[in-house]
Parts: structure tokens; C-alpha cells; sequence
């Protein structure tokens, strides 16, 4: 019985199933028993569930062919087995029982190393088990350990929890004994057992912080849509009432600051900016800004890109320290944002005008009238004016079936004429026809490509995106649309990748 009230206090204790420590010890004496009685030999040990009594035996093996013997300690011959028993069949077990074990020093060393081995992997096992559901949820825990700024946490007595040095909030320290809250941001099953990673930086734990403070997030009335933070300076949240009657950041912010103050403190003095979630992108990034006041949004919807226009004494508060604001807007609405002021703006607008102007002047032959008043009707490019429909370009004031017809066919001819430039061009830089075709980039930047010696969609693809931009220049090109080229340009590599297996997997014909 002692046996089993070991097992029991140990199942106890490491909160795993009693059969695992019983089937442990077994594996143990059999261990021990093989030491005693010789490595080769079949021991087996079985402790009794009720009794704790340990049965330990050898068991032989009865082969018909004694050719197919490979073991002459743990086999018989038919012959053999049969003097021993003399209806033994083949298959069949010999059973003895061996006398009971009287463990010696090294003996009782190796079985409990056999048994301790078990019970940190049936624990690992456990933990693991129960720690990957867990994952997003916030852990109370106490300091047990800190090494090279990583805190080691004792997750109430059940596992240990890593949070790493750029997982905390910056400047915080922490001391063995002290209690901590962290979310569980990943749980990854390794050799020495399952790593629990914890966090007090992401997103998700400020999120987790408010479920837990306001019971409307809690019961779902209310929905934590966005989270951007800037840990331990500033963060900014989006939440949405699901009840008209309930204003979702009054009831985040509390009587008196109270709820959004115990995740500040929580957070320790890290600013917090609630914001009402919208639909419409324009005044949701209108609210993001704040406490900024912005004049105009202009979006660019493709892109996901947007012009934000504020007023000049605006500008500093709508950026942010070190373009703090402006960074955890972009963040919290997924759209790059593009801050200036209203004289920045006017002046870019008059410059747009200005070059769009000279273009149809140049391209059309026209004065600066008519190129005036197609800018005014928003076109950009000489090739929309080709391809709008003659009744769309009548409707211009002051335009007419012969003066719209006119226009685009000045339009054609002037992009026909470029059409041969580039062809000349393209050829006396000897750059290839896949490169011609590449979605995201003109004629001109092309050609610029070339004379920089980028001649196919190769040589794009090998680019990095601050390389294209650097031989475009800034201004002709942004950085996120110089990477989604060079993406664009590789996509051929991944086609290839995925039609080599296959192509591997056909079967070589037989030429004769």
C-alpha cells in the first residue's frame, strides 16, 4: 500500500493522473529488474491497483523456426519450451515469477530517476495541454525569477510563464515575489516541455484589461473593434456600442475616470485615447486624430492612403511626439496616412494644377484655357481623355462634338507617338518585353530603370523597395508601392517554384 500512497501523493501534487505514476514506478523496477537479472531478459513488473503488491516476471517467447530467433535470452525453440512445458505452443509466453526486488543504492537511484522522468513528461504534457486553450487570456502570476531583463512568472504553481524583456512595457522592473498580469500571447510545445510566453506589450492585453473592467465589454454590448499602442507612452482604442442608449466611450472611461484609470495604473501611466469606431474611414480618422482638429481628408482607396489636411497651428499636436499620434492613427485605422497643413495642401494643388496644365498644353497643342478646364473635370492623364466617351466630354462647359472629338484624336496620335518613342528607347537599352509589361509603373520610370541597368523583370525582382525608390526618386514613387512592384515583379519566381514538384513527379519516359 505504500506504493500507491506515494503514487497518490505525488499525482496530487504535480496534478497529473495516478495511473501515469503507477505506470511509471512499473517502468522503474522492470528497469531495475533488467539491471539485476541481465539487460537481454524480458522483465516485467505489475503493481497491483489495489493492493500494492509488485508482481515481477520474465516472459519468454515460443518460435516454431529457430532461425527467426534473435533474442536467445528473452526466445525458445519449440524443442526447448516444451521440455520446460510440454504443451507449449508457438507464440505462446513462457511465465516466470521472480522474487521480489531488495533495491540497492544505485538501484533505488536509477528507478527514481526513471519515475521522475515520467512525471516531468506526463506534467509537461498536462501543462501543455491546458496552457494552448488559454491563449489571449490574461494570467495572474508572481515573479519567480528575473534574468538579463527576462521575468520568469509562476503561474499559480501550475506552469512557469517566460515574458521577455521586449514583451514588457518599457521602464518597468520587476522583483522576485512581485505579482504581475500578463496576457498569454503564444504557447509553443518544445523539448524541455511547453514554453508559455506571456506579454504586457501587445495590443490585446490592453483589450483584455477593459474586458475586465467594464462589465459592457464584458457582455458584449459593447466591442473593442481596434487597439494601437505605443507601450508605456500612449495608445488609442476603437470601441462600438451594440445598444444605441449605451455611449461606448463614456462607459470606458467610467464615473470619473475610474475604469480607464485602473488600466492606466494597470499600464503604469501609459495615456489612453478612446474612440468611437465608425464605418465611414473619413470620420473615424477625423476621431483617431484627436486631440488634433482636422480640416479635410482626401482618400486615395486603392492605396489605402489618405491626405489629411489641418489647420498650420495644428500640425505639431496632429503628428505627435516623434510622430507619435499620427503613427498610432495610421495603426488603429490600417490606412497610411499623409499629414499637412492647409497652406501645404493649397500649394500642392496649385503645383498639380500647374504640371497637369502643361501637360495637356504640350500633348493636345491647346492654350491654357481648355487645358484649365480639363483639369478642373479631374482628368490627370493624356490616355483618359483618349478613352472617355465623346458625349462625357461634351458635357464640359464650352465643349463641343468637334472640339471633343478633336481633342481625343490629338490624344491618340500624341500617345501613339510615345508609344514609338518607347519602343526606340526600349530597344537601344535593349530592355526586355517583360519588363515593359510590369503593373505599378510608367512608361518613363521604366526607361529610367533601364538606364540604371534594370533590363528585365529579373533584375526588378532582385531589387529591394528603398533601391527602386532610390532610382525612381521619392517623388515619383513611395516606398510601400515601390514593395508591392518588386512583389509583383517575383511572382513569376513563385509560380515556377510550384511547378517544379510537379513537373519532378512525372515519370521519365523510356526512349529506345
Amino acid at each position: 500500500m505504500e506504493l500507491l500512497q506515494v503514487a497518490d501523493t505525488v499525482a496530487r501534487e504535480k496534478n497529473i493522473d495516478r495511473e501515469i505514476v503507477i505506470q511509471a514506478m512499473e517502468e522503474a523496477i522492470q528497469k531495475a529488474g533488467r539491471s539485476k537479472y541481465g539487460y537481454e531478459q524480458d522483465i516485467r513488473a505489475e503493481i497491483d491497483r489495489k493492493s500494492g503488491l509488485i508482481n515481477l516476471r520474465r516472459f519468454r517467447e515460443v518460435l516454431e523456426n529457430p532461425e527467426l530467433m534473435e533474442n536467445e535470452v528473452a526466445q525458445l525453440t519449440l524443442a526447448e519450451a516444451r521440455k520446460i512445458k510440454p504443451d507449449a505452443q508457438p507464440g505462446e509466453f513462457l511465465i516466470d515469477d521472480l522474487p521480489p526486488l531488495d533495491f540497492g543504492r544505485i538501484a533505488a537511484q536509477t528507478a527514481k530517476q526513471v519515475i521522475m522522468q515520467k512525471v516531468r513528461e506526463a506534467e509537461r504534457a498536462r501543462q501543455y495541454e491546458e496552457f494552448k486553450g488559454r491563449v489571449g487570456e490574461i494570467i495572474n502570476g508572481v515573479v519567480k525569477r528575473v534574468e538579463y531583463g527576462n521575468v520568469i512568472v509562476d503561474i499559480q504553481g501550475r506552469a512557469e510563464g517566460l515574458l521577455r524583456r521586449d514583451e514588457s512595457i518599457p521602464r518597468e522592473a520587476f522583483n522576485t515575489g512581485d505579482r504581475i498580469r500578463a496576457i498569454i500571447y503564444e504557447v509553443r510545445e518544445e523539448l524541455r516541455g511547453p514554453q508559455i510566453f506571456l506579454s504586457r506589450s501587445h495590443p490585446e492585453f490592453m483589450a483584455k484589461l477593459f474586458m475586465q473592467e467594464v462589465p459592457e465589454i464584458y457582455d458584449g454590448i459593447i466591442e473593442i473593434r481596434r487597439v494601437a499602442r505605443d507601450p508605456g507612452s500612449r495608445a488609442k482604442i476603437a470601441v462600438i456600442s451594440r445598444d444605441s442608449s449605451i455611449d461606448p466611450v463614456g462607459a470606458c472611461v467610467g464615473m470619473r475616470g475610474s475604469r480607464v484609470q485602473a488600466v492606466v495604473g494597470e499600464l503604469h501611466g501609459e495615456k489612453i485615447d478612446i474612440i468611437p469606431w465608425s464605418e465611414d474611414i473619413a470620420s473615424f480618422v477625423v476621431s483617431a486624430l484627436q486631440p488634433a482638429s482636422v480640416s479635410k481628408v482626401v482618400l486615395d482607396e486603392e492605396k489605402k492612403r489618405m491626405d489629411v489636411v489641418v489647420p498650420d497651428e495644428q500640425l505639431s499636436l496632429a503628428i505627435g511626439r516623434r510622430g507619435q499620434n499620427v503613427r498610432l492613427a495610421s495603426m488603429l485605422t490600417g490606412w497610411d496616412i499623409d499629414i499637412m497643413t492647409e497652406a501645404e495642401e493649397s500649394q500642392r494643388r496649385a503645383d498639380e494644377f500647374k504640371t497637369r496644365s502643361s501637360l495637356f498644353i504640350e500633348a493636345l497643342d491647346v492654350d491654357d484655357v481648355i487645358a484649365h478646364l480639363l483639369v478642373a473635370e479631374g482628368f490627370t492623364k493624356v490616355n483618359e481623355i483618349a478613352d472617355t466617351p465623346i458625349d462625357e466630354l461634351n458635357e464640359i462647359e464650352g465643349f463641343e462634338e468637334e472640339i471633343s472629338s478633336e481633342l481625343q484624336r490629338r490624344a491618340q496620335s500624341w500617345l501613339k507617338l510615345k508609344a514609338e518613342e518607347l519602343k526606340v528607347k526600349q530597344d537601344e537599352l535593349g530592355i526586355a518585353d517583360d519588363l515593359m509589361t510590369v503593373e505599378g509603373l510608367l512608361s518613363n520610370q521604366i526607361v529610367k530603370l533601364g538606364e540604371n541597368g534594370i533590363k528585365s523583370l529579373d533584375d526588378l525582382a532582385d531589387l529591394a523597395g528603398d533601391e527602386l525608390v532610390e532610382i525612381l526618386g521619392a517623388d515619383s514613387i513611395t516606398v510601400s508601392d515601390a514593395n508591392a512592384v518588386i512583389m509583383k515583379a517575383r511572382e513569376h519566381w513563385f509560380a515556377e517554384e510550384e511547378a517544379a514538384p510537379e513537373q519532378a513527379e512525372e515519370p521519365v519516359k523510356n526512349e529506345e
